[in-house]
């Protein structure tokens, strides 16, 4: 079968133009992945063509790229998942949110930074003896075993939608590494790593667009374990940060009325008195009545709020079971 592959080429000693897409038509078997294709590129009609690829079955993670538009391991990616109407066409990209190198290879120190600053290893204050082992459940292991799937491919890093807007960003890779470790029963550095979590461009600044989950190869779920890292903030006492007390006004607004009070939402968040940060939020009111979707300043009650409470209610008895 025909694929067409339009490839995004970019090469910095370039004289001339340094981003720019070249088209090649192979020739590719039914199970073909969309990896096998781009190496049949480069051995056999372009050999300038850059990219990075290894293990070839899902494991090393290296052949991350984008593929119409999403992020995903193009060794385990088949071109025929792309066929429309007999005609197989990939527009293929080099991962987002990180510095391009060349053609669809990227510079990867950024990732590995932050992954780094999260301190991904086990502390102890009380190291254990010689030949003595720090020993976890199994339950918690298996738990942590999701998690413990990640192959550090950057999918999730490159589809990041806050990354795009801000880099300092921690990112999906390195937070959902730092709950690997604050989970974990052998580390009692919890309170230690939460707070540091809990900083400007921590875990409260993820917007929740499940784009991190979405493309992982491996299921590690990052927003989730993001989310969970909120929750062990709140518990372990962290409820004065502006992340915290979002989460709690968002909470009340809708269990009180049936849904969110996007008015209130900032002047409860940051207080009435912050003129600071409240001045900061103008250039968003002026994008929102330039679009006309400016908040009622009129909140009312939904006639179904009772239901909704009654949702709040189960949760409640459930988290207090589980206690």
């Amino acid at each position: 079968m025909k694929v067409e592959y339009k490839v995004k080429r970019y090469n910095p000693e370039s004289d001339v133009a340094l981003e720019s897409f070249d088209t090649y038509v192979v020739e590719l078997d039914q199970a073909a992945t969309v990896l096998d294709g781009l190496i049949k590129i480069r051995e056999e009609v372009d050999n300038t063509l850059t990219l990075r690829c290894s293990c070839r079955s899902a494991i090393c993670g290296s052949c991350a790229m984008r593929i119409n538009g999403q992020a995903m391991l193009a060794c385990n990616t088949k071109v025929s998942d792309f066929e429309e109407n007999g005609n197989i066409k990939l527009l293929v990209e080099p991962p987002g949110n990180m510095p391009v190198i060349k053609d669809l290879v990227v510079d990867f120190v950024p990732f590995w930074s932050k992954v780094k600053s999260v301190d991904p290893w086990l502390k102890s204050s009380h190291p254990p003896k010689y030949m003595e082992e720090h020993i976890a459940s199994n339950e918690s292991m298996l738990h942590l075993s999701g998690v413990m799937g990640c192959i550090m491919c950057g999918a999730c890093v490159s589809d990041c939608t806050v990354l795009e807007v801000d880099k300092s960003f921690l990112g999906p890779a390195a937070l959902a590494k730092a709950y690997r470790f604050v989970s974990d029963p052998r580390d009692d550095s919890t309170k230690f790593r939460l707070k540091a979590l809990e900083k400007p461009s921590g875990m409260w600044d993820c917007t929740r667009c499940m784009q991190c989950v979405e493309v992982c190869p491996k299921g590690v779920d990052p927003m989730g374990r993001i989310m969970k890292l909120r929750d062990f903030a709140i518990q372990d006492g962290y409820k004065n940060t502006y992340g915290a007390k979002h989460t709690a006004v968002f909470t009340d607004s809708v269990k009180n009325t049936g849904w969110l009070n996007e008015f209130q939402l900032p002047l409860r968040t940051f207080g009435i008195f912050n003129v600071f940060k409240l001045l900061g939020l103008l250039p968003i009111l002026l994008d929102a009545l330039v679009s006309r979707k400016v908040p009622p300043v009129f909140h009312h009650k939904l006639p179904s709020v009772s239901s909704i409470q009654r949702i709040f209610k189960k949760v409640d008895l459930q988290i207090t079971k589980r206690e």
